[in-house]
């Protein structure tokens, strides 16, 4: 069964939010879950029947905490490690080099690359920084075909175009850019300004 994107969306938040419970929680409801995200309690069980299980949860007790987590991570593919290029070790590159949880969810960021000769050869969080001419070969190497996009935005274009030939296929774009890229290239773009506008909207209703 395919999972809608906002559905996956709110698989993962309901997975933080079971990951954060106290210990001896066994159980938790769909309305807990609905009132922490702020969302309707119907939503929340309609989201969990696209893990396809029916003995999550019990009537009037809730939904078994440890086997919710457990499904919502291989329905969700945690345990598939996918090995990733982050392009630009700037400020935002750093950042996320430096979230560790990534690799709880599968993203394992093996290698980070820029054009500035200051930080080619420096180490960030324990990921050494490339010159962006080596990611064909690398891409290679390591057998890595997904790259997180995190270049200014006056080179994103055409690095996107550099990372297409160099072998990668998937891209997470960063940068506030629209890429144009070969149909055969899949680009996720994560709009953060769209996501702070609708929060802003959203705050002043």
């Amino acid at each position: 069964m395919n999972i809608p994107d906002k559905v996956l969306n709110r698989l993962s938040l309901y997975h933080f939010i079971l990951d954060d419970l106290r210990e001896g929680e066994q159980y938790i409801s769909s309305k807990k879950i609905a009132e922490l995200l702020n969302i309707d309690n119907s939503q929340v069980r309609k989201d969990l029947k696209y893990l396809g299980s029916s003995d999550l949860g019990k009537c009037r007790v809730g939904y078994d905490a440890k086997k919710l987590k457990k499904t919502i991570e291989e329905k969700l593919g945690f345990k598939q490690q996918r090995n990733a290029f982050i392009i630009g070790a700037g400020n935002l590159g750093s950042a996320l080099a430096k979230y560790n949880s990534f690799k709880d969810y599968g993203l394992n960021i093996v290698a980070m690359f820029d054009t500035d000769t200051k930080k080619i050869g420096s180490f960030i969080n324990g990921k050494e920084v490339f010159n962006v001419t080596k990611v064909a070969t690398l891409a290679t190497k390591m057998k890595v075909d997904f790259a997180i996009l995190t270049v200014p935005r006056e080179n994103a274009k055409t690095t996107a175009n550099y990372l297409a030939g160099a072998g990668i296929k998937n891209i997470w774009n960063f940068t506030p850019c629209i890429l144009d890229v070969p149909k055969d290239i899949k680009v996720w773009n994560e709009n953060l300004i769209g996501s702070f506008l609708q929060f802003t909207n959203e705050s002043q209703i």
